[in-house]
């Protein structure tokens, strides 16, 4: 069964710009993954988001996107729009259907044009759908950060976007405790989010019926061979950085000077760890969600772009209007048995350190959220509590606001971008640091990875241990917080072994998992 029917179809697409039409299908037999491989794996833009719980249980929902209705991207100020053909025309069989390059334009504020793009879909409500179902998916590099705050700019751009979206026309979101796949199709009249042409509500009804059955049909189909292929593996892997130990101890040592003088308390420094592949990124993926399985796991191919990230850490969410951030700092491995667990816990919350540099996170938070939250609505829960995952324990705490009137999910991404657990504190000051020591431009490490949807929600990870993908180049990057008692040696070791649980990744793959 479809919902809505026909005649509140007919009713809400008069009113609005968008419908999402969905059907929803019990699966018990089938995962995220082989979803994902049936239904997205060969399209040039797709994304799966799943979600790991602690460490230790799959989050409920996974969503799954593809056949972006627009896609959007910049380069420094230059936004390169494109929108997908009329809905009712859209060829039958293969892929996505044709795209046009709609404009490519000079733009003040990227922010502003991807909020205006966002607005103009005027999608309707969907009562009884989860949080997403529609909307904006995508990156926001860590040098979108220009377009916020005044941070010089003295790298020459990378060979990629410093961000990029789709809008997709298909969602799909698998509920693994009601073991259900809902496929929504959002529907638009005319051409992408251009309302303005008139429309047959029967025939974009229809299509969108069919869109969604030619889905099912292929959750219902055999898994592709190919995936049988890809476990062949691949030549092991070497991968170099963009500086040596020597490099990177100087930028620890110019950062202290720069402690010590009461110009920063903090700054993160990084760096970048490339090699060249034929590897499949699906399989990649796979490979890292089997050793780091994380909060936030996606898989986003925008393009010839992918990004492939296990994320522990949440940026910032909006929900229902209500903001949450949870910042995270303070490390120790896993111990072998649940008693040794208990007492790494404890000595964890027991060393002056890490407390003295997680309640500074917090605080920084705190301002944060206060920007964009009603006055007296920020609050500190679960503060300074340790969260077990895999392989290691953080301590974390949680940071949560009422947003303020005249303030939406922009705002709040804003607000709170890039998150003070990758830049440092003052933030600001950190982040000219980090201009001025690091090599190069960061790209998407450090930035955001997830989406702003139609609801008026959003949800961002941050953009760690991440993997970027373009053509044969792979990229990895880590950092390390530095403060006045750092040892230049243990800061350099920290990032390669950040980095170290990455390459185990990639390692796997080699072996064909």
């Amino acid at each position: 069964m479809y919902s809505p029917d026909l005649e509140s179809f007919s009713e809400m697409i008069e009113q609005a710009g968008l419908v999402p039409l969905h059907r929803t299908i019990v699966a018990d037999l089938d995962t995220p993954l082989t979803i994902f491989a049936k239904v997205a794996e060969r399209e040039k833009h797709a994304f799966l988001f799943e979600s790991m719980e602690g460490g230790e249980k799959w989050g409920r929902y996974s969503f799954i996107g593809l056949d972006p209705l627009l896609s959007f991207s910049s380069i420094g100020d230059a936004v390169t729009l494109r929108r997908a053909g009329s809905q009712a025309t859209a060829e039958d069989e293969g892929g996505e259907p044709d795209v046009k390059i709609e404009e490519i334009r000079e733009s003040v504020n990227p922010f502003q044009e991807l909020r205006d793009l966002l607005a103009s879909f005027n999608a309707s409500t969907a009562p009884g759908l989860p949080r997403f179902y529609g909307g904006a998916v995508g990156f926001l590099g860590y040098d979108m950060i220009r377009f916020i705050e005044e941070i010089p700019d003295q790298h020459a751009p990378l060979d990629f976007p410093d961000s990029s979206f789709i809008v997709p026309r298909l969602v799909l979101i698998h509920d693994s405790v009601d073991q259900t796949l809902t496929v929504v199709c959002n529907v638009v009249p005319g051409k992408g989010a251009d309302a303005s042409d008139t429309f047959d509500t029967t025939a974009l009804y229809q299509d969108g019926c069919r869109r969604i059955d030619k889905i099912i049909e292929l959750i219902r189909s055999p898994l592709p061979t190919s995936l049988a292929a890809h476990a062949a593996g691949c030549p092991p892997h070497t991968f170099t950085s963009n500086m040596d130990e020597a490099t990177y101890a100087g930028m620890v040592e110019q950062a202290k000077e720069y402690i010590l003088s009461g110009d920063i308390i903090q700054v993160v420094l990084s760096q970048r760890f490339h090699t060249e592949t034929t590897m499949d990124p699906f399989l990649l993926y796979r490979s890292l969600r089997h050793i780091n399985p994380s909060p936030y796991l996606f898989y986003l191919r925008l393009d010839d772009i992918i990004l492939i990230g296990s994320s522990p850490e949440i940026l910032v969410r909006l929900e229902d209007d209500e903001i949450e951030l949870r910042p995270i700092a303070g490390t120790r491995k896993r111990g072998a048995t649940p008693q040794e667990d208990k007492e790494l816990e404890e000595e964890l919350l027991a060393d002056p350190k890490e407390r003295a540099e997680h309640l500074m996170l917090v605080d920084l938070g705190r301002n944060d959220v206060g920007r964009v939250a009603a006055g007296g609505s920020v609050t500190t829960g679960d503060l300074l509590i340790v969260e077990q995952y895999s392989h290691v324990m953080h301590i974390v705490s949680g940071v949560h606001g009422k947003l303020a009137e005249g303030k939406d999910q922009f705002d709040v991404l804003e607000a709170c971008f890039p998150a003070g657990t990758v830049s440092g504190a003052s933030k600001i000051r950190a982040m000219q640091v980090i201009d001025e020591l690091e090599p190069a431009r960061r790209g998407p490490y450090a930035g955001a990875v997830g989406y702003f949807g139609f609801s008026g929600n959003m949800d961002f990870c941050i953009t760690i241990r991440t993997f970027v993908m373009k053509g044969n180049d792979l990229w990895i990057q880590a950092g390390a917080g530095i403060v006045s008692d750092s040892v230049p040696e243990k800061e350099f070791e920290e990032t390669v072994n950040k980095a170290q649980g990455l390459r185990r990744a990639v390692e796997l793959a080699e072996q064909g998992l």
